[in-house]
């Protein structure tokens, strides 16, 4: 059965931290979906591009999805307002299944207690809030928790939620096609 990955956001989320890891997973044959915490499907990112969603999150169910990736950005502080994000999280995270945040996201993961005796990552702007981010690891993986720090972290981010998925041939064959390793 194929992959199934939930991507959740809202206006200001940084391009690059949502684009990179959809675009690995959907070349390493992951069904993704974004969805959008806004009112319709048009996003504004961060930089000001407009992305469309392809769901709005009132009208999926988290449950059914093998990952769970929070991309960062300036919206996070609206996500952290909202409260529905921290109420998925905590209704996911006893599946096991893994959950991914990047950038500002991890601070949702501490919203929703799942940062306690775990190691992670994120952006610098979140160091005040999250003091235990690990400063000199772009990706840390801590059993189903998956944080990374930035947009220049984004690649290496999406590619370890491809091997996680996939396995590491997998991603090794998506590391191929973008050239990573020429």
């Amino acid at each position: 059965m194929k992959k199934a990955a939930l991507f959740l956001f809202a206006n200001g989320v940084e391009e690059l931290e949502l684009i990179a890891p959809v675009d690995v997973l959907l070349r390493a044959g992951v069904q993704v979906t974004m969805a959008t915490l806004g009112d319709g499907l048009h996003v504004q990112t961060r930089g000001g591009i407009t992305l469309h969603a392809d769901a709005l999150f009132s009208d999926v169910k988290p449950s059914d999805y093998d990952l769970l990736v929070l991309p960062g950005g300036p919206g996070v502080s609206e996500l952290r307002k909202d409260g529905r994000i921290v109420a998925v999280l905590k209704e996911f995270s006893p599946s096991g299944k893994p959950i991914a945040a990047i950038c500002a996201a991890p601070l949702l993961l501490h919203d929703a207690g799942l940062l306690e005796n775990k190691s992670y990552t994120s952006h610098d702007s979140c160091w005040l809030e999250l003091p235990q981010s690990l400063a000199s690891a772009a990706v840390v993986i801590d059993g189903s928790l998956i944080t990374s720090q930035g947009a220049g972290t984004a690649l290496a981010f999406g590619l370890s939620l491809v091997e996680i998925l996939c396995g590491v041939e997998t991603r090794r064959q998506v590391e191929k096609a973008v050239m990573l390793h020429p």
